[in-house]
């Protein structure tokens, strides 16, 4: 065990100097970085905003329950049906039949569901038929087929939340799931809060309509930027679905902010066919319901891009070329709750949970020289040695230590010098029977790696259950305790076993001071 070869020797070193380079990458000029990584503070430690968003499922549902309107009325007319009196309620509709047993045998059976003919097979419906009085049929959406929607409309949302975001610039934000409809978001480092909040509580629900008085889909007065008041088409000519590109831009001719588009190509045909047939009338660009243009049709537009200009500022621009970039949200976000944490509280957190692992970091050196003398040097060299490389996978990996985190980092060193207190006492036992100081060491390592790996390895199971299975700040202390282990493991029975082979092999005397 306490032999080497050189080969061993060289990368046993190269390891841990290629992993104490990326720790020493943390006091870089983070201007112009030589590798551009880091070790990242999480919210407790510099400050930043904590949100809490649900999704409201409510006008989704009703936009999906409006959509089963056209193929139910298909259905019924396939089956020679008739139907009268069709209400579309908020998360219902209901029609009145004149043969409601003809209805009832055709979608009531078993074998042959016709409003669920994809999961007919199942106990759970998309949707369920209520027969109400006067031969009238209530359509509602099941249990199935309301976790169905809100699930979906939560999965999209926070890939949707995760992309604004992105595009804000904000480094290491944490956005997860809470529940059945809730989103946490952590924002470290946040400078401006309040545009976050906007750009997270805007659906960015965009289309293109016509303005026009009298219209065969109907109407809708809707109000413009500039208060103007416009009755706008029921017909959505196009909507945001189909742009691939947003970019904030100036109008050539006034230089005024503007926001240039590119469609796809199905966007580019309904756009162009909607241009070349309306020329001379207004096009409003409706935005979350309110127009935020609505220019004159002036010649067809069939290149698939367009810019839309309004009376905002550059930022706004951006915004809202952000907003059209991501896409539309499928439900209303609401902030049920929301913290900020100051870079002060951060900045103390920092400098007590520093102290705290300077004082225990002096207090166990002290202690291990005054047990082990110079094999106590060489556990503290070993444990300074721990800590950097502790630091250089966090860095490898851009880690975000968190508090907690240094919790876990504090605990490593008591972890580290328990792997070497198990050693040397084992050491110690092999001393008072052996004669051959190598061969006490030599078994003396053996014996104890055992014991070692089964107190360390049930540890990092501990660890990874908690990374599993905890939440963020559970996250941040398994993180730092699990990389911890496998350093400490590293540093035991590689540095500190290689410093100390040299010194019992080169030992003249027959006793050692242990």
């Amino acid at each position: 065990m306490l032999n080497f070869s050189k080969i061993n020797i060289f990368l046993i070193y190269l390891i841990f100097l290629l992993i104490a380079f990326f720790s020493i990458l943390n006091f870089q000029n983070q201007k112009e970085p030589l590798i551009d990584k880091k070790v990242n503070l999480g919210l407790d430690l510099q400050g930043g905003s904590y949100l809490l968003l649900e999704i409201n499922s409510d006008p989704l549902i009703k936009e999906k329950i409006q959509s089963k309107v056209i193929p139910l009325k298909k259905l019924l007319k396939d089956n020679n049906i008739n139907y009268s009196n069709f209400k579309i309620k908020e998360k219902d509709l209901s029609f009145s039949l004149n043969d409601i047993e003809k209805f009832k045998l055709l979608f009531f059976s078993k074998k042959d569901n016709l409003l669920n003919p994809y999961i007919g097979n199942y106990n759970s419906f998309e949707l369920d038929l209520e027969i109400l009085e006067n031969d009238s049929v209530r359509v509602i959406f099941s249990k199935y087929g309301l976790l169905t929607i809100n699930n979906s409309a939560l999965k999209q949302s926070i890939e949707i939340v995760r992309r604004r975001i992105d595009d804000v610039g904000t480094k290491e934000p944490t956005i997860l799931q809470r529940g059945e409809k809730r989103i946490l978001v952590e924002l470290p480092g946040l400078k401006d809060p309040e545009r976050i909040k906007n750009l997270l509580g805007k659906t960015a629900q965009l289309n293109f309509r016509l303005v026009a008085d009298n219209e065969e889909f109907g109407v809708d007065e809707l109000v413009s930027d500039i208060g103007e008041e416009l009755n706008v088409s029921k017909r959505i000519v196009m909507s945001g679905e189909n742009l691939i590109d947003a970019q904030p831009n100036f109008n050539n001719q006034s230089n005024q902010p503007t926001v240039s588009f590119t469609l796809d190509r199905l966007g580019a045909q309904k756009f162009g066919r909607a241009t070349t047939d309306n020329i001379g009338k207004r096009l409003a660009i409706v935005l979350d319901g309110k127009i935020i243009s609505a220019p004159s049709i002036n010649e067809a537009i069939t290149s698939g891009s367009g810019i839309i200009s309004g009376n905002f500022s550059f930022q706004e621009a951006t915004d809202l070329a952000l907003l059209l970039r991501s896409g539309a949200l499928p439900t209303p976000l609401t902030i049920v709750e929301e913290r900020s944490v100051g870079p002060d509280l951060g900045a103390d957190s920092i400098t007590s949970g520093i102290t705290s692992l300077i004082v225990g970091f002096v207090l166990v050196i002290f202690f291990m020289i005054y047990k082990y003398k110079i094999f106590g040097l060489i556990a503290n060299l070993a444990l300074i040695a721990n800590l950097i490389m502790l630091v250089g996978v966090l860095t490898i990996l851009e880690a975000t230590l968190t508090l907690p985190g240094i919790a876990g980092i504090i605990l490593t060193v008591g972890m580290a010098v328990d792997a070497n207190v198990l050693i040397f006492e084992r050491i110690k036992e092999e001393l008072k029977t052996e004669k051959s100081i190598i061969h006490a060491f030599d078994i003396g390592y053996s014996k104890a790696k055992i014991t070692v790996l089964d107190a360390n390895i049930t540890t990092l199971i501990a660890a990874i259950i908690l990374f599993a299975f905890g939440s963020g700040p559970v996250k941040g202390f398994a993180i730092t305790l699990g990389i911890g282990i496998v350093t400490t493991l590293y540093s035991a029975y590689f540095l500190a076993r290689h410093l100390t082979s040299m010194i019992i092999l080169n030992k003249k005397e027959g006793k050692v001071n242990l």
